[in-house]
């Protein structure tokens, strides 16, 4: 699984920050950590080992400077079998670093990913991943049926949609899933395993070079591009009926659908276009 090295509190968080990029550059580990969207990936993959029994183990793989150490040892006092770090800057796209993680990755059966990071937001790295990796994704979870599941069986999830929508989705290995961080609360580390943690080994291996073309400077949440709506119409009782699901407003639409996987992507990717997340498709030449 992925952990991501970030400030907590934001840019400055414990020290200065550099001019060019808007980085922190404090490395007191007392100002930086893990999102709660990691710490919840962990908290599930602990909890399924503890159901798989066996040879199961959970590694947890960061990449980032030797201050990241500090958030690895933490997973490791929480019950990870093993930590490694990538040893690499701050300065990389999405798509460098989930380059620099799959050799690590590579045979995993599940690779878990907190949804989003507090510094940047933009939850591209599991995507990313997924495609270095050849595994299938399920992404932005809000729910893991651990109870149900048993070994050698798919994991059942529940993707989160536009519009309250969710989908329900059964996930064998290989596969990487990204949790939102309202799915599991990582469990507090005994004292014999947080001083344990203190000494443990950490691997490290080589990562790339600072990328000169990843975005600098961003640290504040990813926004989506804001949808364009038409202006309210009728009376101001009929449109607050209608926000509010009241009689007299317009009824919510549902629809349940079975598709084969490639007719359903076919799907979403239409409705994308028709509530303008996506531009029209092109006309053929």
């Amino acid at each position: 699984m992925c952990w991501k090295h970030v400030p907590l509190g934001g840019p400055g968080a414990g020290g200065a920050t550099d001019p060019a990029t808007g980085r922190p550059t404090a490395t007191d580990g007392r100002w930086f950590g893990v999102s709660p969207a990691d710490e919840a990936a962990l908290e599930v993959a602990l909890a399924l080992r503890a159901r798989a029994g066996g040879p199961s183990t959970v590694t947890v793989v960061a990449l980032g400077p030797p201050a990241a150490d500090s958030v690895l040892r933490v997973a490791l006092a929480a019950g990870a079998d093993r930590a490694v770090r990538v040893d690499a800057g701050a300065a990389l796209g999405g798509a460098t670093v989930a380059a620099a993680l799959a050799p690590t990755l590579d045979g995993a059966d599940l690779v878990w990913c907190g949804d989003y990071s507090l510094d940047r937001g933009t939850g591209s790295v599991p995507a990313f991943l997924a495609g270095r990796l050849g595994a299938a994704q399920a992404l932005g979870l809000v729910g893991v049926d651990l109870d149900a599941w048993r070994t050698g069986a798919p994991l059942r999830v529940v993707r989160r949609l536009d519009g309250g929508r969710r989908e329900v989705l059964d996930v064998g290995p290989p596969a990487v899933l990204s949790v939102v961080g309202s799915v599991a609360s990582l469990r507090r580390a005994g004292l014999a395993a947080a001083l344990a943690s203190k000494s443990a080994p950490i691997d490290v291996v080589a990562g790339p070079p600072d990328d000169p073309d990843a975005a600098a400077g961003v640290v504040t949440p990813y926004r989506p591009r804001a949808r364009v709506l038409p202006p309210p119409v009728g009376e101001t009782l009929s449109r607050v009926r209608g926000l509010l699901r009241m009689s007299g407003g317009d009824a919510a639409r549902a629809e349940t659908v079975t598709l084969d996987p490639p007719a359903a992507a076919a799907r979403i990717v239409a409705q994308l276009r028709e509530w303008g997340y996506l531009d029209a498709d092109p006309a053929p030449d």
